[in-house]
């Protein structure tokens, strides 16, 4: 059984915006992946119950600061890092590619890998998106060793990258950075306490500070740096691991609290742009966490559609009970939705990298919209999920409890749910975006097939009042903007995930793929409104295997007045 047979919506993503001269190569990675996924499972089951531990000194007394590693763990870093390069997928040759493979190759093997191991996906995502900070903001010459190391897939040369930002007084507000860089030469020294710090032992740590004659209270004052673990004598850099956090989820990967003392460390980009490029960064992996939630939302849905397949109740397997199979089609199109947002973004991303000016514009908000919603998702996806498995899904050695912890996180890392909402509203007063959005998605809508029209119908209306709505917030009082600015994102992101789903339908249908896409979008489409699309719920096997249905079936998931209307 390959990923195309145990997730439908993968294969459909895959189809839609995978190249064809790339489609060979990402279907043997993603295979690969797949194959290997009941062992990855095992090791991180393993890596969770025996969390890393920090040795301050060694036996002599001497300052080390090294975190001690569960071996199940570090089998883990060699998969993810060496077996299957994540964090090298968007920057070089790799599984036999000539060129860079797409940025969509990178988020669907993640997205696989997550299912089986979340916590290490963070250190994953951070090291990318190091290498890719260095390399759009550094001095080539300068970081162009660190970027080869960041993502070399050999374990002699690899290096990790982490992000610390986050401090006492400054997590949200950056402006309130307390951490001071002073000139030594050529380098800079940088001193202060980072609060939350993930990966806290990474080889190659990206951080902001405050420089001298810096704007005071204003991220302008703010610079960016690089700090390496160890001086270019071998030594160590100049700072410590005060303690590992004892977290909630991710108890497989060490977040600290650490203290810069006079760390070495070199200037990335201007200086007075550290807070901007430190955005780029944080926006790569705000994308990468709507992606782990939603590999996360796959795994708890998979999970416990098996379980309803196996467990009789009054004679009859629970997946063939009415309840039962009405309670699971929410979750199952709430992933699919979920990975179709992360697919189309991984696809913008990949065109605004060519220089595509309303890709860029389009990413900046979409990213956002995803790391609010589907993180939000997830965490009711995962809950629900573990009920349907009954008392033992509250039982940790059965899985959900994980999938329940982690999925916490994504709401809260690298902005929560509040700061993600105002920064959408924040690129609805700089660019305009809710109006890029609405253009774009209509313009998807129009594209699309006679089988999706009356879908199309209610969507292209949806988005003219999302467009107006907007308008109407940013020609308003600031206050009620920013009361109303989380609803609008949700329904941003509902409205984006429709339409996309009715893309991918359109698509599937004009390939030869059949209609199971179409029953998808329109069931989707019908839950926006409160309603139990009662076909989906009837051909509920369809929607979890893959095979296909009759247009008619399809059809008669839209909303009443919309499958009437195609009569």
């Amino acid at each position: 059984m390959t990923y195309a047979h145990r997730d439908p919506a993968l294969q459909a993503v895959v189809d839609r915006w995978i190249p064809a001269a790339d489609r060979d190569l990402t279907d043997a990675l993603l295979t690969r992946l797949d194959d290997d996924a009941e062992r990855l499972t095992e090791l991180a089951a393993v890596a969770d119950q025996n969390p890393p531990a920090l040795r301050q000194f060694d036996r002599d007394g001497n300052r080390i600061d090294e975190i001690d590693y569960h071996p199940a763990y570090r089998e883990l870093c060699s998969a993810a890092y060496h077996d299957y390069g994540l964090s090298a997928l968007s920057h070089k040759p790799i599984h036999g590619w000539s060129t860079k493979p797409p940025h969509l190759a990178k988020y669907l093997a993640s997205y696989l890998f997550v299912q089986s191991e979340f916590g290490l996906a963070c250190p994953v995502s951070m090291t990318d998106a190091a290498a890719r900070t260095l390399r759009m903001f550094g001095d080539p010459e300068t970081f162009r060793p660190w970027v080869d190391a960041l993502t070399s897939t050999d374990p002699a040369t690899a290096r990790t990258g982490a992000m610390f930002m986050t401090e006492p007084q400054a997590g949200t507000d950056i402006a309130q950075t307390s951490t001071t860089a002073v000139r030594d030469g050529d380098t800079w020294r940088l001193s202060g306490k980072k609060w939350f710090a993930s990966n806290p032992d990474a080889d190659v740590i990206i951080t902001l500070a405050r420089f001298p004659g810096g704007a005071e209270n204003s991220t302008r004052g703010v610079g960016m740096f690089m700090v390496p673990k160890r001086l270019p004598d071998g030594t160590r850099n100049s700072y410590t691991i005060d303690r590992l956090k004892d977290k909630l989820g991710t108890r497989s990967m060490p977040s600290g609290e650490v203290t810069l003392d006079g760390a070495y460390g070199i200037q990335v980009g201007e200086l007075d742009r550290g807070f901007r490029q430190m955005a780029e960064m944080v926006n790569t992996s705000r994308l990468s966490n709507a992606m782990r939630s939603t590999a996360l939302m796959r795994r708890a849905v998979r999970d416990a559609v098996e379980h309803t397949r196996e467990r009789v109740v009054f004679g009859k397997a629970l997946f063939e009970q009415p309840l039962m199979r009405a309670t699971l089609l929410p979750l199952l199109l709430d992933a699919e939705a979920s990975l179709t947002l992360v697919g189309y973004s991984a696809d913008c991303l990949q065109r605004a990298d060519t220089g595509d000016d309303d890709a860029r514009t389009l990413i900046r908000i979409l990213t956002p919209i995803a790391k609010h919603h589907v993180c939000k998702r997830a965490r009711t996806v995962t809950g629900e999920a573990m009920e349907i498995r009954g008392g033992n899904g509250y039982i940790e050695e059965w899985g959900f409890a994980k999938l329940v912890r982690d999925a916490h996180l994504g709401s809260i890392w690298e902005g929560s749910s509040n700061v993600i909402a105002l920064d959408v509203l924040r690129c609805m007063r700089k660019q305009q975006a809710h109006r890029h959005l609405a253009t774009a998605m209509l313009a998807v809508l129009a594209d699309l097939g006679p089988d999706c029209e009356p879908g199309a119908a209610v969507l292209e209306e949806r988005w003219h009042r999302l467009a107006a709505r907007g308008d109407d917030l940013l020609a308003g009082d600031d206050n009620a903007a920013q009361i109303a600015c989380a609803r609008y994102t949700d329904d941003l992101a509902r409205a984006v995930m429709a339409t996309l789903l009715y893309d991918i339908a359109a698509h599937r249908i004009a390939s030869g793929g059949g209609h199971r896409s179409l029953l998808v979008a329109n069931a989707y489409l019908t839950g926006l409104d409160g309603e139990p699309a009662v076909a989906a719920i009837d051909h509920l096997d369809a929607i979890v295997d893959g095979t296909d249905v009759d247009p008619d079936t399809a059809r008669a998931a839209a909303p009443r007045a919309l499958a009437g209307a195609h009569r």
